[in-house]
């Protein structure tokens, strides 16, 4: 899995081709440099590879990077109770150098993904994606200013769908067959999951192609190495769960002459998930709010269509010009049910979903001065989006009354313009930028939000301009250095602007989330330098990274305890700092006893300070070193990956800063070694066979992400660790 460049879309957050991908008919803008001419730090994945089967998790697929992570919690407590991981900075989703959620602009083919939304009551992920229908992932690190939308502060993750011809080429890569496509199916033990999925693509002349995907996965809990199954808040294994993921996608390519590409996609993705929680059950009920029983069930769909097009000109302005046009609807629905030892029955019916449409026009012009060679990209991106919730139930708790908003309904627009010059002269590259973005959050509608919200919910605008610099030095053909400065902006969003939570705890204790209207922009510079070395054998990326960041906003920070009341709220961290550095490669060690051997290695820590109250980063993830060998013949494949996790330190954790935790120490996770094997077996050119073992040594151990809130005393810590020793398998075949 080696390093990789973004493929710009000319949308917000769209990533540009990556240099090792082919494309018919007119050329992807911008399939230019090679990755060598880039200086940015950034990965490609790709999905099909051995180890990886249909339908497995997002979590699984970044594993391997350095300072990545997805955050993935187990189910405890879904109705009347905060979620452990509440407070977290950010947000759910992927972590990328410390700093992740909704600061991490994630995409699939150049649309933007939903946010998370977290509040008091529930938890809204943003996994809306079936990896089956991916053919690889791309991720850049870092702040993404001017083309690639700065609001990506962490990084931008884009998933590139499969595309006909990926299933009409024949054995000597050429597009003459009329019909092809896949079918594979998948088991997991560690949580019990099947799969089944295919694809069919087609073309119909020379003209029009199209695809049709499908899959279905079922799976039960992930599995814990608890081994208590008391049906009680004493329970370490995991609670009885029943899953569902379906998706589909769609595509038409038109290609009416060599100048043109039009792709039409269309996606659904359903998921659902039922959830028996017994662990939230009290062990010997007494009180009158106890719960004796208890139960959660989870919906998501997410709809989107697409058109993406792309033009050859050779006009005086444009070479090539991109347009993309995005309509997208998404909708979560959370509901949990539970009886009360003085026999009330409580129902918490949570709603988040949103309804966006983006459009975005890209050019490539090419010019050359004497020595000088400059390729200017400029354009021009649009997003607006209309996003709802509801809380609704039975029996809320004091003061408030169902139904309710956390916060009002509200349309978030954002319009950008940018430019970049990609300038050559000899061994030296320079590429500047600047990307000018103009936002505004307007509630639309103050029903059901004020009241009971004390204040009415606010709308907020605003205007940035944020540039970047890159210098690229090729000292030999092999070896390059480099460095890059860019800036990034990410206006607050709905929820953190206006969202407002209160409600009376034992004994009498009243928890309030406040509204903040004066939340601020978030802002980052960041500044990365960089070693990269390509000598045939050996491939090699070192990084190291600084990122400044002010008026960073951290959800439900304790502000200030009066009397009976605990007040939290959506605060602005005047100063903050995350630094850090990567290391990753791969070696090819030739051929060894008539097959080849290789070894990939990946390192990668960073540090993150409250530069105002001079704390810890809650969110910045314990070193990760990986190392991995893999030996390739023409029937069989064998990977062997070693992951070493460091331990969090305690004094890398500020506990104040953790809503749940405020009356106990965090537990912080200790250092773990886990080692996953398996092989690959090709029976016939189109038949693949994966089989493998996960945590082969059957470590017991925890991951940073997936236990922030929870105490150190806490009695059931094991309910919190990864899954033991599992198998998996599945099977491929192209056809």
């Amino acid at each position: 899995m080696g390093p990789a460049q973004a493929q710009s879309a000319g949308v917000p957050g769209a990533t540009a081709a990556l240099p090792e991908v082919t494309v018919s008919g007119p050329r992807a803008l911008p399939d230019h440099e090679a990755l060598e001419t880039l200086p940015m730090s950034s990965d490609v994945i790709d999905t099909t590879r051995v180890g990886v089967e249909p339908g497995r998790t997002l979590g699984e697929a970044l594993q391997d990077l350095p300072n990545v992570s997805v955050r993935d919690a187990p189910a405890r407590l879904a109705v009347g109770a905060a979620s452990s991981s509440f407070a977290r900075d950010g947000n759910t989703g992927i972590n990328i150098r410390g700093l992740g959620g909704n600061r991490v602009l994630m995409t699939v083919d150049g649309v933007r993904l939903p946010r998370s939304y977290v509040s008091r009551s529930a938890i809204f992920d943003r996994e809306y994606l079936s990896l089956e229908l991916f053919k690889r992932i791309e991720v850049i690190r870092g702040p993404a200013s001017a083309v690639y939308g700065s609001d990506g502060m962490a990084g931008v993750v884009n998933f590139v769908s499969y595309d006909p011809l990926d299933f009409l080429l024949d054995a000597q890569g050429k597009p003459t067959r009329t019909v092809g496509g896949r079918v594979a199916a998948g088991w997991s033990e560690d949580d019990h999951g099947y799969s089944l999925a295919g694809t069919v693509a087609g073309r119909a002349s020379d003209s029009l192609q199209w695809l049709l995907s499908a899959n279905r996965r079922t799976a039960h809990a992930m599995q814990t190495m608890g081994s208590n199954d008391a049906p009680n808040a004493n329970r370490t294994q995991a609670n009885p769960e029943r899953d569902g993921d379906t998706a589909v996608l769609a595509k038409v390519v038109v290609q009416p002459n060599a100048a043109q590409r039009h792709v039409l996609s269309l996606e659904h993705t359903d998921r659902a998930a039922n959830t028996d929680l017994l662990s939230s059950r009290a062990a010997r009920p007494s009180r009158a709010s106890d719960v004796v029983n208890e139960s959660s069930d989870y919906s998501a769909q997410r709809d989107r269509f697409s058109w993406d097009a792309r033009y050859e000109l050779g006009t005086a302005w444009a070479d090539q010009v991109r347009t993309i046009v995005g309509v997208q609807r998404t909708a979560s629905r959370r509901v949990g049910e539970s009886d009360l030892f003085d026999g009330t029955h409580r129902v918490r019916d949570n709603f988040y979903g949103e309804r966006a449409w983006q459009a975005g026009v890209r050019a490539d012009k090419l010019l050359r001065a004497g020595d000088w060679a400059h390729r200017l990209t400029y354009g021009a991106d649009y997003v607006r989006n209309n996003i709802r919730n509801l809380y609704d139930g039975v029996a809320p708790l004091a003061p408030e009354q169902f139904p309710l908003k956390r916060f009002p309904d509200t349309r978030e627009s954002s319009s950008a313009l940018y430019l970049q010059d990609e300038s050559v002269l000899g061994d030296w590259t320079l590429t500047p930028g600047l990307r000018l973005d103009h936002f505004a959050i307007d509630v639309t509608s103050q029903d059901g939000y004020y009241p009971p919200s004390k204040v009415p919910g606010k709308s907020l605008s605003g205007t940035a301009a944020s540039p970047k610099l890159g210098v690229m030095y090729r000292a030999t053909p092999a070896w390059s250095v480099y460095g890059q400065f860019a800036a990034g902006f990410r206006p607050p969003e709905a929820g953190q602007l206006n969202d407002h939570f209160e409600a009376i705890a034992p004994p009498n204790t009243r928890v309030i989330i406040q509204p903040n209207p004066n939340l601020k922009p978030e802002k980052s510079r960041g500044i990365e330098l960089g070693v990269r070395g390509r000598t045939g054998k050996l491939s090699l990326d070192v990084a190291a990274f600084t990122n400044r960041y002010s008026n960073l906003i951290v959800d439900a920070e304790f502000v200030r305890e009066v009397g009976n009341e605990r007040l939290f709220q959506a605060v602005n961290i005047p100063r903050a700092r995350i630094h850090g550095f990567e290391v990753k490669g791969r070696y090819d060690w030739g051929r060894v006893a008539g097959g080849r051997l290789a070894s990939t290695f990946a390192f990668g820590m960073a540090h993150g300070t409250n530069r105002d109250s001079g704390k810890p980063i809650n969110s910045i993830d314990p070193a990760l070193l990986m190392v991995g060998a893999r030996y390739d013949t023409a029937d069989w494949s064998w990977y062997a990956d070693v992951r070493h996790h460091a331990a969090k330190k305690t004094s890398d954790i500020d506990g104040d800063a953790i809503m749940s935790t405020r009356n106990g120490t965090q537990f912080a996770t200790p250092a773990a070694t886990t080692l996953d094997i398996g092989v690959q077996w090709r029976p016939a050119r189109n038949v693949r066979v994966n089989l493998g073992v996960r945590n082969l040594t059957n470590q017991k151990y925890w991951l940073w992400p997936a236990v922030y809130g929870v105490a150190s005393s806490s009695p059931v810590l094991d309910a919190y660790t990864q899954p033991g020793r599992s198998a998996h398998v599945s099977v491929v075949m192209d056809f």
